[in-house]
């Protein structure tokens, strides 16, 4: 009896500990995009010219936004579909779609956060704002990355509203947890774009975060009770 059981309590440690650093890892994705906005040395509607004389003003903040992002990229999409497994267990359809959105979202990132890439390059190599800003334009007109800036807008924004919904109809969170993750993305959409404030844009991605972070409450606390 002892020999079957220690190798069943042994396996049965090892996925509680996976679940114990899956649960962990789900809301490091948006908090970190959420220091990311916070940071970021430009606004989205800024012209390529003023983005890059602000990314040769703020370089140690410009690359900070760039490792920030591989973290954030990392996390996002492990950490969607963890929970969005949540959601659909309770919401199928829906839960499913709003999976599908979010994780094409934020599987767009890398797209999303090469401009960047080619912003702090350009101005390591000497390349003045106005020549780092011609390039963007080129880069911003690229295919690849078009394609990738609708995929990511419309997953993230649609995606998570969905899966906040998501989650509370299928009651694996509380309703205002579900509410503050449904309404975060379009926020962030606000702050971003429409009315652009870095502090509240990066409240907007907190309050994803917050919302993550009850879903990998509720993961956790699922997994390990049975």
């Amino acid at each position: 009896m002892t020999t079957t059981t220690a190798p069943a309590r042994q396996g049965a440690s090892h996925m509680r500990a996976g679940t114990i650093g899956l649960a962990l890892l789900i809301p490091v994705g948006p908090l970190a995009v959420a220091v990311l906005r916070g940071i970021l040395p430009y606004r989205t509607t800024d012209s390529m010219t003023a983005m890059a004389g602000k990314v040769a003003a703020h370089q140690g903040a410009e690359q900070a936004v760039l490792w920030l992002s591989m973290a954030a990229a990392f996390a996002l999409v492990p950490g969607t579909i963890a929970i969005g497994a949540l959601a659909v267990r309770g919401a199928r359809r829906l839960g499913t779609a709003a999976t599908i959105l979010a994780v094409a979202g934020f599987s767009s990132l890398p797209g999303i956060v090469a401009p960047d890439q080619a912003a702090l390059a350009g101005t390591e190599a000497g390349l003045s704002p106005a020549a780092v800003g011609h390039l963007l334009d080129q880069v911003y007109e690229q295919p690849t990355i078009a394609l990738a800036g609708v995929v990511f807008v419309l997953g993230h924004v649609l995606g998570v509203l969905l899966l906040g919904i998501a989650l509370w109809r299928a009651g694996a969170i509380p309703a205002w947890a579900g509410l503050v993750l449904a309404v975060s993305q379009p926020l962030h959409a606000v702050f971003a774009v429409g009315v652009p404030n870095h502090a509240l844009d990066a409240c907007a991605w907190g309050l994803t975060a917050l919302g993550y972070a009850v879903a990998a409450r509720a993961l956790l606390l699922e997994r390990t009770s049975r």
